[in-house]
C-alpha cells in the first residue's frame, strides 16, 4: 500500500514555499523514514519515531564533520525543525550500483571506481577520533552472536555450503582483535548507498551515514563485496598502497562470510530476504579471495 505523502509535502512547502510548483516523488518508504525527491534536485528525509529522529540528528552532525575532509561528495544535510523535524540536502545525481551494473563496466571505469573508494576509506579512517566522537559517532552495531547464527542461519544454508559456513563461524570465534585496531568508518559501503552515473560510468558520491561509527578497521571493507568481490580486492590493494597499512585479505574474506551469515540469521523468518541472502552467501563462497 502506497503511503500518502501529502503531510510531508505540506511540511516542505511550509518551510520552503518557493517549491510550490515542484514535482515531489517518494524515493524511500520504510518503517523508520520516508524521503521525498523534489524536481530531481533536492532530497527531504523524514524520520519516523524518536530513534529515527536521533539518528537523523546524529547523521547531520557527522556529515558536517566529515565533509570538509573527504574528496568524495557526500550530502550537505540541513535540519529543519518546523513544522516537524526533517532534513534537506542537494541531491547527488546517480543511481544504485549493483552487481549486474558493475559487470558491465569497462576496465578503466573499474580501476577508477576502486581508486576513488580506496581514497574515500583512507580519508575517512584518517579522521580524528575525538572529532568524530564529538560529532556523535558511536560504536557500530554488532553482528548477531555466533550461537544465534549457528541456530538460525546454518539450517538455511545449502547442503554444499554448510561445512564451509560452519568452519567460517568457528574461525570467526577464534579471530583475535583487529591488528589495525578500531577506526571511525563508513561501514555501509554497498551499492545501494552510492550515486553512480551509469552513462558516464562514474561514481558521483556516497550517502547514508546513519550506520557509520567506530568499528574494526578490516570490517569497513566488507560491504563493497555486495557489488563485486573483485571490487573489494581492488580497493584493498589500492588502500594498502595509499596508507601502507597491511590489510589482511584472508581476514576480510572471513568477515564477508560472517556478515552474510549474520544477516541471514537476523532475517531467517523473512522468506524474501532469506532467499536473497542465500544467493549472496553462495556468491561469497564461489568467489572468495584466492588466499581466503
Amino acid at each position: 500500500m502506497t503511503e500518502d505523502i501529502t503531510l510531508y509535502r505540506d511540511a516542505v512547502l511550509r518551510a520552503f514555499p518557493e517549491l510550490e510548483g515542484a514535482n515531489f516523488r517518494p524515493i524511500t518508504m520504510g518503517f523508520h523514514s520516508l524521503a521525498l525527491d523534489a524536481d530531481d534536485r533536492l532530497i527531504f528525509k523524514f524520520p519516523k519515531g524518536p530513534e529515527a529522529e536521533r539518528a537523523l540528528r546524529r547523521e547531520a552532525l557527522i556529515l558536517a564533520a566529515v565533509r570538509p575532509h573527504l574528496s568524495m561528495p557526500v550530502p550537505d544535510l540541513e535540519l529543519i525543525e518546523d513544522p516537524m523535524l526533517f532534513s534537506r540536502h542537494t541531491k547527488i545525481k546517480g543511481e544504485h550500483l549493483l552487481r549486474e551494473h558493475y559487470e558491465k563496466l569497462a576496465p578503466a571505469a573499474r580501476e577508477r571506481l576502486a581508486e576513488e573508494l580506496a581514497r574515500f576509506y583512507a580519508e575517512i579512517h584518517a579522521l580524528d577520533p575525538l572529532l568524530m566522537r564529538n560529532a556523535g559517532a558511536t560504536e557500530i552495531l554488532p553482528w548477531r552472536p555466533a550461537a544465534e547464527i549457528r541456530a538460525k542461519a546454518l539450517p538455511l544454508v545449502p547442503d554444499e555450503l554448510r561445512a564451509l559456513c560452519a568452519s567460517t563461524i568457528a574461525a570467526y570465534e577464534e579471530l583475535p582483535a583487529d591488528p589495525l585496531g578500531t577506526t571511525y568508518g563508513f561501514f555501509d559501503g554497498h551499492g545501494w548507498n552510492m550515486a553512480f552515473d551509469h552513462e558516464k560510468q562514474h561514481l558521483n558520491g556516497v550517502y547514508d551515514f546513519a550506520d557509520s561509527g567506530f568499528g574494526p578497521l578490516h570490517q569497513d571493507f566488507v560491504y563493497s563485496s555486495l557489488i563485486a568481490p573483485e571490487l573489494t580486492w581492488m580497493i584493498v590493494d589500492r588502500y594498502r598502497r595509499m596508507t601502507r597499512r597491511p590489510i589482511d585479505a584472508e581476514r576480510v574474506s572471513l568477515l564477508i562470510g560472517m556478515h552474510r551469515l549474520s544477516d541471514l540469521a537476523e532475517l531467517a523468518d523473512d522468506p524474501h530476504y532469506a532467499e536473497m541472502l542465500r544467493d549472496q552467501l553462495a556468491a561469497w563462497a564461489g568467489d572468495r579471495h584466492p588466499s581466503g
